[in-house]
């Protein structure tokens, strides 16, 4: 027992060799202390006269003198102290004194820095802070370094250091000051963090210095000791070399026996040796493990954990504490239960498969099979044993075999799998699904045996040697469905073969194409024709007509003639009714044309509502006039659509060729014209192609081209009629009109230009100027001292189409500072139909600016009335040619009474226009309305003459 505790080793953990080498640890870093600090008092005194240097001046002379010879003293007791300490004997050095002795220096030494850095360092010479206060930071730097062998002395030494200056720098100085003190405080944790770390690896290593002191000295321990016995043992040698003799002769017959008895061993262990290499080798071939549980200790003995687990086994002896943290979630519960299930006697064995998270991160499934072995006094069980093996590949076979019968099943296609003899073993639910026989029907049944077309057995014996000659076959076929309907199908054999090569399975994909054949016939179509209405499209128009003009071009005196056709306000009805309506219409308007015509070589619509008559070999002006006459007419006639009665007129022109034109891009473009031409007249007409009218269209793009230079050059001004209360007699309101100077041709009419800025989208720069204009003007009336009036502006779909017109009027009142109040906007009753819903919330944002709103031309269009009631309107404006057929009994009278009524009942005011006669003025005063507007009362004006005309009316109060 005494040598076996000899034996055994000593503590060396931290704390015992802390505990036990305390005294020789202190003075290990006392000594590390003197050791270390002579080179920091080195650095100290050079950087202390560096200082002395910068800092020297008359003024500081003695203050820098006592400062140096003070730092002298302290740099020259160091040196004493530590020749001192080094002069001491071992138990001396061991005295407390030498540590408070060193902090005390350490101490002064750091104040006395500290003295340098706030009594010497002027406050305004930048230079010499940096240079003193980076020697003070390197003296400091290089001092708290040697002292980290111990967390005291680097305090000691540094906050007395750092502290005060840093604090006289903060509380004291400038903001350059504060930013010494901040980088102050930075040195100071940097120093504190790398003498922490500085202090650690010291204590480490005292820490493993005394550890292997321990362990020298417990070997020298145990030297003297083996020694000691060494001695005894020598004794009782001599002792037991008497016994040896009479232990000889026993020693020869128990030789014998050991030897006999080694023999038979030796045979036992041989016989041992190949039964475990056979159960080895069994145990490898069947790629099983062997596991033994100890239930009471959860201690669990493995083979083949590497392999099974890919982790060594010594990182699995408890199957609770390290195998089941490795166990799939999902199957945690099954092998729960499994087990549960065979510990308490209801299974015979356990047996369970789950998955374990391989050591390379992948999930490996696992078979476990075991049973319990031993059991304790009480029955319950503490011992099992089992195998387990990795079962990963036949679940991924398994799983693979699933996969396959799902897409056998799921897939689109149908699929037939044959044997050898072409007996059918398997059909899918697609194949059930396109010929109509279920797998009760079709299975055992050999091929020629199946109803099939005509077409598939007259194939059958080419396909059965393509199959045996190259593996494979495919083709289209004409099948039949059990209900004996044809279909065309694909169909694509392929052979399986065995190892050996020879043929297995033959596998039929096939795949019905009846929806495909219909949707060629159906692109066919499309690509020649229009879907929506019968028609031929824009590609069979242009093949028909490059062949008519091949014609005429063979023919010599064969003649060729093209009628466009647009129809009149179709994209109003489209917005107003819905592309439903639309659509039917152009259905109805479409098979017009069919019966119109049937002269014709080809009809064609090109897009939206636009469409093209193809004449070959027509026979004069005469005609063609009589025949687009006629059409006219029959497209005009009344049609209901969805309970909407619709009259819908067209707009034709008529090129031929080759009076007009000699190539097919010149007869289009001629025929456009003309349409074109005849739209601009109001529609509901047809025109023939002449060259005054590609004159006049020259001419309508020559005046675009100087319109917009125009908006560019202010060529526009703005003109004022003013409008006459009727209650008060006074004016109070005025029209902005626009007017085009031109240089040469002077002043035109906006309704020579404005119909064609609507088309070319110059209309929104134009309402734009005309909207800040009036604004503008409206504001200087007021700052020239005249009473405030409001301005009127008309709007154009343009430019509530851009939908930006609430944020544009906005701007504009900003600008010009003038109130929303005195500001109308003017929208024709025609424009209603144009986006409604866009037009309400439009005027709804106008209506929160606070600008007032009119509805122009009332009474002219047809649903002003179902919309009057939606739209938040403050003023109707009843169209002049209501106004100019007024008279006592008359129709206009009649419409002009409901109107006024209508408005007032609807608290909105009335305002009428064209008021050019005195009678006029009087049934209107005697019919309620509110305002005029009319030569009657004056003719557009420029400012200046309304500024003039709002004077007089102020003079004559």
């Amino acid at each position: 027992m005494t040598l076996s505790s000899d034996l055994s080793g000593p503590s060396v953990e931290p704390r015992v060799i802390r505990k036990h080498y305390a005294t020789q640890m202190a003075v290990e870093r006392t000594r590390l202390l003197y050791q270390g600090s002579l080179l920091p008092t080195l650095f100290m005194l050079i950087n202390g006269l560096v200082c002395a240097a910068l800092l020297w001046s008359p003024q500081r002379y003695f203050v820098v003198s006592v400062w140096l010879v003070w730092l002298l003293s302290l740099v020259a007791l160091r040196v004493i102290q530590v020749a001192a300490f080094d002069s001491a004997m071992p138990d001396r050095q061991a005295q407390p004194i030498w540590g408070r002795m060193f902090l005390l220096g350490s101490t002064l030494t750091g104040l006395t820095l500290a003295g340098a850095g706030i009594a010497l360092v002027p406050a305004d010479n930048f230079l010499q802070q940096a240079w003193v206060f980076g020697l003070i930071g390197a003296a400091t730097l290089s001092a708290s370094v040697a002292y980290a062998v111990s967390l005291p002395a680097f305090l000691s030494f540094t906050l007395p250091c750092l502290l005060p200056a840093i604090g006289y720098l903060f509380w004291g100085g400038d903001d350059l000051a504060r930013g010494w003190g901040w980088l102050g405080l930075i040195l100071l944790g940097s120093l504190s963090v790398v003498a922490w770390q500085i202090n650690r690896l010291i204590d480490r290593g005292l820490l493993r210095r005394f550890q292997n002191q321990r362990l020298i000295e417990h070997l020298q321990q145990a030297q003297t000791r083996s020694e000691q016995l060494n001695h005894e043992l020598a004794k009782e040698i001599e002792h037991r070399r008497c016994a040896e003799g009479k232990l000889r002769e026993a020693q020869v017959d128990l030789e014998d026996r050991v030897a006999q008895r080694s023999r038979e061993l030796d045979a036992a262990n041989q016989a041992l040796s190949k039964s475990e290499a056979r159960l080895a080798l069994a145990l490898k071939a069947s790629e099983l493990g062997l596991w033994d549980w100890n239930l009471q200790t959860d201690e669990v003995h493995h083979t083949q954990i590497q392999e099974l687990f890919g982790i060594d086994p010594e990182y699995v002896t408890g199957l609770l504490r390290h195998l089941r943290p490795r166990l799939h979630p999902e199957d945690v519960p099954s092998l729960k239960h499994a087990l549960i299930e065979h510990l308490k006697g209801r299974t015979e064995d356990y047996q369970i498969e789950y998955r374990v998270r391989h050591g390379d991160g992948h999930w490996v499934w696992i078979e476990d099979r075991g049973r319990a072995v031993e059991r304790s006094d009480s029955g319950r069980v503490i011992r099992m044993v089992g195998t387990r093996r990795d079962i990963s590949a036949s679940k991924g076979l398994e799983a693979q075999q699933q996969l396959a019968a799902t897409v056998f099943e799921a897939a689109s296609e149908g699929i037939v799998i044959l044997d050898p003899n072409y007996e059918l073993i398997a059909i899918n639910q697609a194949f059930s699904r396109v010929t109509g026989y279920d797998i009760d029907d079709m299975l055992g049944r050999n091929v020629v045996e199946l109803p099939c077309s005509r077409d598939a057995r007259r194939h059958y014996v080419a396909i059965r040697q393509a199959l045996e000659q190259h593996g494979s076959w495919q083709g289209e076929l004409v099948e039949t469905r059990k209900n004996g309907e044809l279909y065309p199908q694909w169909l694509q054999l392929n052979v399986v073969r065995d190892r050996r090569g020879n043929m297995s399975h033959i596998v039929g994909f096939f795949a019905d194409l009846s929806a495909r054949r219909e949707s060629e016939e159906r692109m066919r179509y499309l690509t020649h024709y229009d879907e929506l209405t019968g028609l031929a499209n824009r590609s069979l128009f242009r093949e028909r007509l490059h062949e008519a003009h091949q014609r005429v071009r063979q023919g010599g005196r064969r003649s060729l003639a093209l009628l466009h056709i647009n129809l009149d306000r179709f994209k109003l009805l489209n917005d107003s009714l819905g592309h439903e309506v639309a659509d039917q219409l152009l259905q109805k308007m479409s098979r017009r044309l069919i019966n119109a015509l049937p002269e014709a070589d080809t009809i064609a619509r090109l897009s939206g509502d636009e469409f093209a008559v193809l004449f070959d070999a027509y026979g004069n002006l005469s005609s063609l006039a009589r025949v687009a006459t006629r059409l006219a007419t029959k497209l005009r006639l009344p049609l209901t659509v969805e309970g909407h009665e619709l009259v819908v007129s067209a707009s034709m022109g008529i090129s031929m060729l080759p009076d007009n034109a000699r190539e097919i891009s010149e007869l289009v473009s001629q025929s456009n014209m003309a349409m074109q031409h005849a739209k601009h007249l109001g529609g509901n007409n047809f025109q023939f192609y002449t060259d005054s009218l590609q004159a006049s269209t020259l001419e309508r793009l020559q005046l675009e081209i100087q319109l917009r230079k125009a908006i560019e050059d202010k060529q526009l001004s703005v003109f004022y009629q003013p409008k006459l209360c009727l209650e008060t007699g006074r004016l109070n309101a005025a029209e902005a009109l626009v007017r085009w100077d031109h240089p040469t041709l002077g002043r035109i009419s906006p309704g020579d230009f404005i119909g064609l800025a609507e088309e070319t989208g110059l209309i929104g720069p134009i309402g734009e100027f005309v909207l800040r204009q009036a604004c503008w003007q409206a504001c200087e009336w007021q700052r020239q001292g005249l009473a405030p009036i409001r301005v009127s502006v008309n709007l154009s779909v343009h430019q509530l189409r851009q939908g930006k017109l609430a944020s544009l009027v906005r701007q504009v009142l900003e600008e010009t500072g003038l109130a929303p109040h005195y500001l109308e906007l003017e929208l024709t009753e025609s424009q209603l139909l144009d986006s409604v819903e866009h037009i309400i919330a439009t005027f709804q944002q106008l209506r929160g600016l606070g600008v007032k709103l009119a509805i122009d031309d009332f009474g002219t269009g047809y649903s002003s009335l179902s919309y009057l009631k939606r739209i938040p309107v403050d003023y109707v404006k009843i169209d002049q040619a209501f106004i100019r057929g007024l008279a006592q009994g008359s129709e206009d009278a009649a419409i002009t009474r409901a109107i006024i009524a209508m408005a007032h009942g609807l608290s909105l005011k009335v305002v009428a226009e064209g008021v050019e006669r005195p009678e006029q003025l009087e049934f209107l005063k005697a019919e309620g309305c509110d305002e005029v507007q009319g030569y009657l009362i004056s003719r557009p004006v420029q400012a200046a003459d309304l500024a003039g005309l709002l004077r007089g009316q102020e003079n004559s109060l």
